[in-house]
């Protein structure tokens, strides 16, 4: 008679903001969420998040002059932040918000 093995998948918790090394993979990321979001603010603000754990917490929030504790509630995905707080953290990690036409 044949031995039957089970096989047991492990998974494990995957974090975006451990493979964001370069601004430019910041940039790609950021430009790809917004592409995705379909007008979700708490989902840009969330993919910003990432970014910022990827970059640092800490210097994020001395470069923006918010403490760390606001930083991670406003973009955590939960809720909106505001927009001026979407400003600063932008310009924090070194990235650049501009507009183009839409494809109609």
């Amino acid at each position: 008679m044949a031995e039957i093995r089970k096989t047991q998948t492990i998974t494990t918790h995957y974090d975006v903001a451990e493979h964001l090394r370069t601004p430019e993979e910041m940039a790609a990321y950021l430009e790809a969420c917004i592409d995705e979001a379909n007008g979700d603010a708490a989902f840009i603000a969330k993919a910003l998040g990432d970014i910022a754990r990827a970059k640092g917490m800490a210097q994020v929030a001395r470069d923006t002059g918010l403490s760390r504790e606001s930083l991670y509630k406003a973009l955590s995905g939960e809720r909106n932040p505001s927009f001026d707080t979407i400003l600063k953290v932008i310009t924090a990690l070194g990235l650049k918000l501009h507009a183009e036409v839409a494809p109609s």
